[in-house]
């Protein structure tokens, strides 16, 4: 059987005619069958440049617009040659539009009610022009129209138009469009009707600002506190956040509507100012807040007038400070003997006049609010002078010679007395201190008959005892007579070295036999 021979065709794809986009791209293709080995020419009508990219593929051959552009219009023909003899021929019409994007609107300037405003309408990249027409209107009332139809086109234009009028204050808020129609007649593409609208804002404000706080005014220490500034004006205004410090002086913060704190403390607490400035207007408005967080109380302290030690009779006052919020309510206690506290006042000054003895002591200040307490306490002391003395001679003030004389004092003080025994002479004096307040005579002889003063002090007031002594006769037994040693002792600080004072002279006493630690301790007058 003969083989079948298929026949040399073409075909131009797409076909007869195209509508393309200025800015995009376009592939005219030209496909053969029937013919091994095509060659392909392009060209256009009138012999104008390609304007394009030719890529030749075997039985078929592209010629690409990237991107259309305006030389792009034309009509083009591929010729295809099969062998010596067979040729063949089609075209197709590129027709080109640019319609790219909505119209752009602008107001200016910015409005301001009862003066004239201008609105414009910028329609970009339109090809071709002539066909253009646009529509301005508020809300549905037509303002004005316009067309273009005398362009002399050549290439693709950002087309304007404007319109100004006198906007009243009904007129605030009230929505300008632009309709943008390009309505080719037997061209297929879309959208061939293009709309934007703005609203008819005027410029304003700031006006009624205020601070809202996620929390409320008074959040709990650790709570995350956000404040937010809300105001009216247009534009927009420009935001800074201030603290009111305590010393009246001002910490700026942040320029944002929203201050953030994520844990509140204490010390966050204050007044806080949001300030909103309008630059267009050049107008300033500013709302306030004072926000207190609340906490159990801390920094409680005690301050003590005069001070914690004070003589018997004197005033003391006690005050005791504390923050916290809410404030903290004071109370002051006083512990007993037994270790148990007793409630004595709920005054945050405590005032103790002509104080006795017995209000020294520990005073504990209790500041307590529904979130907590904290407990301080100071130590008074009460400062008495000697008192209540009591001297005590034994055997009695009236002794034999070799006998031994204690002589005993008791008191009542604070801080603790000393006391000093002195025997007068005429042109000197001799000066005993104390072992707890007991002085013993040892051995006494006629020598020691006479006046003794008994100085009894401390820091805040002294007290002098006078006490007679008279040695009269002679004990029957005189092998065991001994001279005089008085024993003492003074405060802490010269106790050691008082001591081996009493050894050292004991010692040579009870061998001399003499007076000798009496004499060491004579001081001249």
């Amino acid at each position: 059987l003969p083989v079948a021979v298929q026949a040399f065709e073409m075909e131009i794809i797409p076909a007869n005619r195209i509508v393309a986009q200025i800015g995009e791209t376009l592939i005219l293709t030209c496909n053969t069958t029937g013919c091994e080995s095509p060659r392909f020419s392009w060209r256009t009508q009138m012999d104008n440049p390609l304007g394009g990219t030719v890529n030749n593929c075997g039985t078929y051959s592209t010629l690409t617009m990237n991107p259309v552009s305006v030389v792009n219009s034309h009509e083009y023909l591929c010729t295809v040659f099969c062998g010596v003899k067979d040729k063949k021929e089609k075209s197709t019409k590129v027709e080109l539009y640019s319609f790219p994007s909505d119209p752009v609107i602008e107001i200016s300037p910015s409005l301001v009610a009862g003066e004239p405003v201008t609105v414009t309408c910028k329609i970009p990249d339109v090809y071709p022009s002539d066909h253009l027409e646009v529509l301005l209107k508020k809300e549905e009332h037509v303002l004005h129209t316009e067309n273009f139809y005398q362009d002399d086109i050549t290439n693709t234009e950002t087309k304007t138009v404007t319109f100004s009028f006198n906007p009243t204050a009904e007129d605030i808020g009230k929505e300008i469009t632009c309709v943008a129609k390009l309505p080719i007649a037997n061209m297929d593409f879309e959208p061939k009707e293009r709309v934007t609208s703005q609203k008819l804002n005027a410029n304003f404000g700031p006006q009624n600002t205020v601070i809202i706080a996620s929390l409320g005014k008074s959040p709990i220490e650790g709570d995350p506190v956000k404040l937010t500034c809300v105001t009216e004006s247009n534009p927009p205004p420009q935001i800074l956040w201030r603290k009111h410090l305590a010393d009246d002086s001002i910490q700026h913060l942040i320029e944002n509507n929203v201050l953030s704190i994520p844990h509140a403390h204490f010390t966050d607490s204050g007044l806080y100012i949001c300030e909103v400035i309008n630059l267009v207007t050049n107008k300033t408005d500013k709302a306030t807040m004072d926000i207190v967080v609340q906490d159990g109380p801390k920094n409680t302290v005690i301050s003590v007038i005069p001070s914690t030690a004070v003589k018997e009779g004197e005033t003391v006052t006690m005050k005791c400070t504390s923050s916290g919020n809410p404030a903290p309510v004071i109370s002051w206690k006083k512990k007993a003997a037994t270790g148990e506290s007793e409630e004595i006042s709920k005054d945050a000054t405590l005032t103790l006049q002509n104080v006795k003895s017995q209000d020294l002591g520990l005073y504990e200040c209790e500041a307590y609010n529904q979130f907590g307490k904290e407990e301080k306490t100071v130590k008074l002391l009460v400062q008495v002078p000697p008192q209540n003395i009591t001297v005590l001679v034994y055997p009695s003030a009236n002794v034999k010679e070799g006998e031994n004389v204690t002589i005993t004092c008791s008191t009542y003080s604070n801080p603790p007395s000393q006391m000093v025994l002195k025997k007068v002479h005429q042109e000197k004096e001799i000066i005993l201190p104390s072992v707890n307040g007991t002085f013993i005579l040892y051995n006494v002889t006629k020598k020691d008959t006479g006046r003794y003063l008994l100085d009894v002090f401390n820091e805040v007031g002294s007290n002098i005892k006078v006490i007679e002594i008279a040695v009269v006769g002679r004990l029957e037994k005189t092998d065991q007579m001994i001279p005089l040693i008085i024993a003492f002792s003074c405060v802490t600080a010269i106790a050691v070295p008082v001591v081996a004072i009493l050894i050292y002279v004991s010692r040579k006493a009870k061998i001399n036999g003499s007076y000798s630690l009496v004499k060491a301790l004579r001081l001249k007058v």
